[in-house]
């Protein structure tokens, strides 16, 4: 039997097989798998839910949107009860799976990405350590005492996925590594806020239930040192991880964070031993080709493509290939449904004047559109004229400028973090909060686009 592809009505060609109309359908699909997986999307995705839940709260859906927020979800086993409201679930839980992508971006990075070499890293982590302090202390300067001054974290973080976004809209006119950088600083960034919710947004810390998640911490760095690789277990114990959190009075989400710092980050085979049982399967495959072409009936095909499937499994890292399945649930689920949950703000305000000069709301606007461009620009300044680090390749300072506006897109965790500082005790400092976010994230994304644009423009 010749083992050239035959060609059947049109259904094999250079040896694909096609099902009627696939190809037709392939020609749709395409583009929305390519628009799906560009680096905007998520960002244009958050924007959508944003604007839908400020619509849903500013119009006669109003008392629908707000019974959905608090309608109670419980799970009960016996006399165990878990009871929250779907805000809860949503910020408490559903928040926990962005915080595991969040701390596997940041293994990654500390192990072998930008910060994983000091120099480079250098530059990025004191454009995020300036970026975090300097809002901080604007937000304290207009909230000196009382509750409101809890809100200083608010204006300490950056929206990745709108910063990135923002930047990557601008095409070839600014340098890949001015992307990196800022990707690096908002990793900084967000590790930063991890610490800040952690260390000052907890509620009264119960040390027995402390103990139990410290313990659940060490079985799940056990499971690494021994060499467990199958998921199952990591998730089984990150679970218990989360509630103990929950129970403890530290933020449940950062069992996303510890749990992703438990996920093994060495394969199974190396490169070398896998590209020789490639080599060998190869053969065997081409072997298994004179017994017949249809693989639902030759068993040996079938055996090998799975060894090959094990292989490559073996050959990947389970942190990378964990990541790499997680973006898109977490992009496109996690986070448009935290903003329909948060964003909704009502506006409906008897003086928009008062509202602007609100101090909350100075403090977070300010915070974040002046605070972030003088902490970054101010700090890299100084260590660059002290030699003590240097600029990406390719990238002038009056780029790295623009980019510290659109740092002061702080949508995601900004909003997190002010649910954290005020839902449970002031929910009127929260609507401030939050229209301060809406409104600089707003303002700091135009400005950011403006001026890199004007900076490329300059350049040609």
């Amino acid at each position: 039997m010749s083992n050239q592809p035959q060609k059947e009505s049109g259904k094999h060609q250079d040896g694909v097989i096609y099902a009627p109309w696939e190809r037709r359908f392939s020609k749709v699909l395409t583009p929305f798998d390519e628009f799906v997986h560009g680096q905007t999307t998520s960002g244009l995705l958050l924007m959508a839910s944003a604007v839908v839940a400020l619509m849903m709260a500013n119009s006669f859906f109003y008392e629908t949107y707000s019974h959905i927020l608090h309608t109670l979800v419980g799970l009960n086993i016996g006399e165990w009860k878990l009871e929250m409201s779907l805000h809860h679930w949503v910020n408490d839980a559903l928040m926990a799976l962005f915080f595991f992508l969040v701390g596997m971006e940041l293994k990654r990075e500390i192990m072998v990405g930008e910060l994983s070499d000091l120099k480079k890293a250098a530059l990025p982590i004191i454009a995020a350590i300036g970026g975090m302090v300097v809002p901080a202390l604007l937000f304290f300067s207009f909230n000196q005492e009382g509750d409101a001054s809890r809100g200083w974290g608010i204006p300490m973080a950056t929206d990745i996925a709108f910063a990135v976004g923002a930047l990557v809209l601008l095409g070839n006119k600014v340098p890949k590594t001015l992307v990196t950088f800022l990707v690096a600083l908002a990793i900084v960034d967000d590790l930063g806020a991890v610490l800040v919710i952690a260390l000052f947004y907890t509620k009264e810390l119960i040390p027995m239930w402390i103990g139990i998640a410290a313990l659940f911490v060490g079985v799940l760095m056990f499971f690494n040192t021994i060499g467990i690789r199958k998921v199952t277990p990591y998730l089984l114990v990150a679970v218990l991880l989360w509630y103990a959190l929950l129970q403890s009075g530290v933020h449940a989400t950062i069992a996303g964070v510890l749990g992703a710092f438990s996920v093994p980050a060495r394969p199974k085979y190396d490169p070398g031993l896998f590209a020789s049982r490639l080599k060998e399967l190869m053969e065997r495959f081409k072997t298994g080709l004179d017994s017949g072409k249809n693989i639902l009936t030759n068993n040996q095909l079938q055996a090998v493509v799975q060894s090959l499937e094990t292989d490559v499994n073996y050959v990947q890292t389970p942190l990378q290939s964990l990541e790499h399945h997680w973006h898109v649930p977490v992009a496109f689920f996690v986070i448009p449904v935290f903003a329909l949950f948060n964003a909704g703000v009502p506006l409906q305000f008897e003086s928009w004047s008062a509202v602007l000069t609100n101090p909350i709301v100075l403090g977070v606007s300010v915070g974040l559109v002046v605070g972030k461009f003088i902490g970054i620009v101010g700090a890299c300044w100084i260590f660059l004229k002290l030699g003590l680090t240097q600029l990406p390749t390719g990238v002038k300072f009056s780029q790295l400028a623009g980019v510290a506006l659109l740092a002061g897109i702080g949508f995601t965790m900004s909003i997190f973090v002010a649910e954290l500082a005020y839902a449970s005790t002031h929910p009127d400092f929260l609507v401030m909060a939050k229209v301060g976010i809406l409104s600089a994230s707003v303002l700091a994304g135009m400005l950011g686009y403006v001026w890199l644009w004007l900076v490329s423009k300059q350049a040609t």
